[in-house]
């Protein structure tokens, strides 16, 4: 079969690889119709991930049709549509049965790698480095799916693949960064980034009850999508301090709510922008926590802070001081995608929300490097790519 795969820092091919196999009877091989470029692809591409491999499949937001089911395998069949969770829970453990899913005890096999860098290993991730368990991604034609009775879900007819495959991670991922800021009736929420995750996160705030809704980015074409699609009102940090201009929008108490979307990789105008970006090449500080950093300071007093954006080892600066002495909230994590897909879905069947807003490319597989170049660099109004394998 063809698949994208990892040959180094920027470095991504089409390359013909094996075609999956069943290896557990509770495995799943599905045929791929779908698939996407998340912003969390690019720390792989970037070469901010440790532990990847040459030859390694990425993707891990897929779905497809079910090609052939293992022998314990009783709620699929051959020819159902299924979208698959990015994380690999095994439905039985501690967590899992505590609808922790990305905490999931058993289906990371390298779980002494993470369990020397966390200190105890989360839920295994498709196609995102040997740390997080080693498994072929799904920028492919086939995909082989671990514990499929717990993690496919089947779609109903009548709704198309774009409506659907967000449910896989950057739905669940923006809803589940809103519902980690406890929104009351009346709350300002403060999202940075407005990349897909923050446009759900902003959507998701709203469904959640929030009043209003505040997008802060750089980039034209994302802080337009984030006003059009989703009502926010926007910040181009570029243009104004984002502190300032939050203090000024919330009559200087600041945000009950701020979620960072963005992650180890964030950009920024100040010093500690620069700062950071020379500590990370030189491999002193393996993430870039500006937004982090911003995210703190703004929030009012008793506020919750919501993290999003990935975040993979060691942060410098980070205004601690003024989290403890503010009496700060903070959430985070991997998203629990498994406890969010049925409800998400049905907010897709109400005609609450059509996800394929985000879309701004379709590509075959064939031209996934491309892909990874447009939408790393923002090239050609690029915020979300979707590749079909078939194409």
């Amino acid at each position: 079969m063809k698949a994208l795969c990892w040959h180094g820092a920027n470095d991504v091919r089409v390359d013909t690889v094996p075609d999956p196999k069943i290896i557990n009877p509770r495995d799943a091989i599905i045929k791929i119709t779908s698939t996407a470029i998340c912003g969390s692809d690019l720390h792989i591409y970037d070469g901010y991930i440790p532990t990847m491999q040459s030859g390694d499949i990425l993707g891990h937001e897929f779905m497809g049709e079910v090609v052939e089911v293992g022998s314990a395998i009783n709620n699929l069949k051959i020819g159902d549509r299924v979208v698959i969770p990015f994380t690999i829970s095994c439905g039985s453990c501690f967590f899992c049965n505590r609808d922790l899913w990305s905490l999931c005890d058993n289906s990371n096999p390298n779980a002494w790698m993470a369990e020397k860098m966390y200190g105890h290993s989360p839920a295994a991730l498709f196609g995102y480095s040997h740390l997080f368990g080693g498994y072929a991604g799904g920028q492919a034609e086939y995909a082989r799916v671990p514990f499929a009775d717990v993690g496919a879900m089947k779609i109903p007819d009548g709704l198309t693949d774009d409506q659907v495959l967000f449910l896989t991670d950057i739905f669940p991922t923006g809803y589940m960064a809103a519902e980690n800021c406890d929104i009351e009736p009346g709350d300002i929420v403060a999202v940075w980034g407005c990349g897909p995750v923050g446009q759900f996160a902003i959507k998701s705030a709203y469904m959640l009850g929030a009043e209003r809704v505040i997008g802060i980015d750089r980039i034209p074409e994302r802080l337009q999508m984030a006003k059009e699609k989703c009502n926010a009102e926007i910040i181009n940090y570029e243009e104004v301090d984002a502190g300032e201009a939050l203090k000024e929008m919330t009559g200087g108490r600041g945000p009950d709510a701020c979620i960072d979307a963005v992650g180890m990789e964030a950009h920024g105008t100040g010093p500690d922008s620069f700062y950071d970006q020379v500590k990370q090449a030189v491999r002193l500080e393996t993430d870039r926590p500006t937004a982090l950093r911003q995210v703190i300071v703004a929030a009012r007093k008793g506020g919750h802070v919501s993290i999003a954006g990935v975040y993979g080892g060691f942060l410098d600066k980070i205004p601690m001081g003024a989290a403890f002495n503010k009496g700060l909230t903070f959430k985070m994590g991997q998203t629990h995608v498994h406890k969010y897909l049925r409800p998400l879905l049905e907010r897709i069947q109400n005609g609450e929300i059509d996800p394929s807003f985000v879309i701004t490319h379709r590509l075959p597989l064939q031209e996934a490097p491309h892909g990874y170049e447009i939408f790393k660099k923002k090239k050609d109004s690029c915020i979300k790519v979707v590749l079909k394998p078939g194409g």
